[in-house]
């Protein structure tokens, strides 16, 4: 009895060391596979090792988005030009877009099939783009800007004297950084403008003291932000890794800061960003004079570009220079 029960024992703890041993095996796998990316996390890829502006890209990932839910969410590469020639007529017909708009949704299409499913297909050469018509613009005479600049206060007047003075686009304005403002040879660099090309054009002398008064009290605000763990702002291209401190360095602080300070999750910096363009569109939209020529529509959301520019071939450099033509 006593060996027979030995013997089931052994039996039984070589039968159990068996089980551990097969469920401790380590069976080797296959590596996982790398989740694929979505369409529109493509499309951004694309676009931004292409260096397109940020706002390009918003606009293109909109009009892809928009497109593929105008059919019913179906894949671009299930469609073709009888989809996009559709979707294009209802912009025109149904949207009543303008032309403009609706080239851009064509390139953005057209960037969508080529750049980024890389579909080498003869149809998207076949593509017809809308026409453009032909319009005249209509500028404010010196009177009216006068009587517009007039009417503003604080920053937003001091951000219109520049933008009619020295022909600035509105977010070529509110990006404008202490270094890019040169008292000295009365020079405004502007740096990745349209087209993200630099150029120089000329800072009025009839600002020149505003101006100066109001980079004073800007760098105190920087100052008090440095006091409180703050000052920083964004940095260009990845100048950021080149100089991990120049991000609060008075010559890269903006000339109009917003107001408010927000938190950079990435870097975790407190920053601050610049003035947004449409704070100043709100404020020369409410305070246009009541006079009938004037507060034309058309007249006053024409770009001061084109003010500056007529001023310039009408009355000469030499006058816009002085600051005489404001």
């Amino acid at each position: 009895m006593i060996d027979v029960d030995r013997h089931s024992a052994s039996a039984y703890a070589r039968h159990s060391e068996g089980r551990r041993r097969s469920r401790l095996a380590v069976h080797e796998t296959s590596p996982a596979e790398p989740a694929k990316p979505r369409l529109l996390d493509r499309v951004r890829t694309a676009l931004r090792s292409r260096h397109y502006s940020r706002r390009t890209e918003e606009a293109y990932v909109a009009w892809i988005r928009r497109y593929i839910l105008f059919h019913g969410k179906r894949h671009p590469m299930e469609m073709g030009a009888p989809e996009i020639t559709r979707f294009l007529s209802f912009l025109a017909v149904d949207g009543k877009v303008a032309a403009s708009t609706q080239n851009q949704a064509l390139s953005a299409l057209l960037f969508l099939y080529r750049e980024v499913l890389e579909l080498d297909v003869p149809w998207l050469d076949g593509l017809v783009r809308a026409k453009r018509p032909e319009r005249l613009r209509v500028v404010l005479t010196r009177e009216e800007v006068r009587a517009v600049i007039q009417r503003l206060e604080g920053v937003p007047r001091l951000m219109a004297y520049l933008l009619y003075g020295a022909g600035l686009r509105v977010l070529e304005c509110c990006r404008l950084r202490v270094q890019d403002v040169d008292f000295a040879t009365n020079q405004i660099v502007v740096r990745g403008g349209k087209g993200d090309k630099d150029r120089v054009t000329m800072l009025p002398v009839a600002v020149k003291r505003a101006l100066a008064r109001h980079l004073e009290s800007v760098r105190e605000q920087h100052q008090d932000d440095l006091k409180h763990g703050a000052g920083w702002v964004e940095l260009p291209t990845a100048l950021v890794r080149k100089y991990p401190n120049a991000g609060r360095e008075w010559a890269w602080q903006w000339v109009f800061p917003a107001t408010r300070i927000y938190f950079h999750r990435e870097t975790r910096q407190r920053r601050r960003h610049h003035l947004h363009e449409s704070v100043l569109q709100r404020v020369v939209r409410s305070e246009r004079p009541a006079s009938p020529s004037a507060a034309h529509p058309t007249r006053c959301a024409t770009p001061s570009r084109h003010i500056f520019w007529r001023r310039t071939t009408t009355s000469g450099l030499s006058r816009s220079c002085s600051g005489t033509g404001t």
